[in-house]
């Protein structure tokens, strides 16, 4: 982006949830105009610029969308890039490039560019047929993680298998044409996890590695710094940038790693956009990952990822039952005055969905878990 550009620029963003409303509060507040595309009505985006609902597929739709815009992003990595590509035809970047969501979106093929690069992953198996994927239950110790190939997020399209029966079950729910990714159980000691903000000729920050709990494949706690070796830490932030590189990734990109016994890393799985597990950033880093998102994807100077407090915790508030969004227990967890609450503005809840999350600062971890689990415990979205 030039610097002789005499007006705040427009980004597009495809998609309307709540890494789009985030995206768009930080980019609001530095005076960048937000326009979003969704397939159908979003509360989380509707008071946020100008949000577009229309088949984002259509490529007429998309062409109007992209009238007035500087730059096209994309919420996740199954929002549809290519067609924006197409469309723009060049006058206008889209980032992250399709190519980089095409081997991305699609779990064996992510795994293939990681390993190609030189970054440690686990033991994994792409399985076309269900005899495969119980011979890779057995080479794997009778314990394995299959996962669709593409369209699993949040915890779904996971599963963890332990027999035949699991599997069995797994292979019915998840496998598609192609079969499934079949992936050995890591006995990790604990989850790790790390952001990358990368402008399109590689200039690059990396947010502080960050410890994560996982409850039925979903993150539920984001403990920040994890408590882990200087070594382990540097070898996690060196092996994120590795993999921005390996998928020329323009953006922000989550990285999510096993730590082992002795302190060595394995990655587990990219993200190729803002990540559940660096919302701490809004109130725990100079610059935020949604915004160092819009600054990357702009191609301006990238702001500080360094924390500007001691300690963070976040914990998601997830869906307790389907229906109307209320605002039960809203005054309870403000009476938390140092908890930063965030309600992600979605219409309808269900069970398990990712509804808001709460962070506070300090400087003792356990006792701002405690904080942050109780305020986080009180809307019962």
């Amino acid at each position: 982006m030039s610097d002789s550009n005499a007006r705040f620029p427009t980004i597009g963003i495809l998609g309307g949830g709540q890494l789009g409303r985030m995206t768009a509060l930080a980019a609001i507040r530095m005076g960048i105009h937000i326009k979003t595309l969704s397939p159908s009505p979003s509360g989380s985006v509707a008071p946020l610029g100008q949000a577009v609902v229309g088949d984002w597929t259509d490529e007429a739709v998309m062409e109007a969308f992209i009238d007035g815009c500087d730059v096209i992003t994309v919420e996740s990595e199954w929002a549809p890039a290519e067609v924006a590509e197409k469309v723009s035809n060049g006058r206008i970047p889209v980032w992250p490039a399709s190519s980089t969501l095409l081997t991305i979106r699609h779990k064996g093929r992510q795994k293939d560019a990681i390993q190609e690069a030189g970054i440690p992953v686990g033991a994994y198996l792409a399985c076309s047929s269900f005899q495969e994927a119980r011979a890779a239950l057995t080479v794997f110790g009778g314990k394995a993680v299959a996962k669709k190939f593409e369209g699993s997020y949040d915890g779904y399209g996971n599963a963890t298998v332990t027999s035949v029966s699991d599997l069995e079950k797994a292979w019915d729910e998840l496998a598609s044409n192609e079969g499934l990714l079949m992936e050995a159980f890591v006995p990790f000691v604990r989850e790790l996890a790390v952001m990358v903000a990368r402008r399109p000729q590689g200039e690059s920050v990396v947010y502080p590695v960050v410890e994560t709990e996982q409850r039925d494949h979903r993150c539920h706690a984001v403990m920040a710094p994890a408590r882990i070796r200087p070594e382990t830490a540097a070898a996690a932030r060196e092996a994120a940038l590795q993999a921005a590189s390996a998928v020329n990734l323009v953006g922000v990109l989550g990285v999510e790693f096993f730590e082992l016994e002795d302190g060595s890393i394995l990655l587990n799985e990219l993200a190729p956009r803002p990540h559940n597990t660096g919302h701490y950033t809004i109130e725990a880093c100079f610059s935020s990952q949604f915004e160092n998102h819009a600054r990357s994807i702009l191609d301006l100077p990238l702001g500080s990822p360094e924390m500007r407090t001691p300690a963070a915790v976040m914990i998601n508030i997830l869906g307790h039952r389907a229906g109307s969004v209320r605002t039960d227990g809203l005054v309870e967890a403000l009476s938390h005055t140092q908890a930063g609450l965030h309600v992600y503005g979605k219409e309808e809840a269900r069970p398990k969905r990712k509804m808001g999350h709460v962070t506070i600062t300090g400087s003792n971890l356990d006792t701002l878990r405690a904080e942050a689990e109780a305020a986080a415990h009180a809307v019962q979205l």
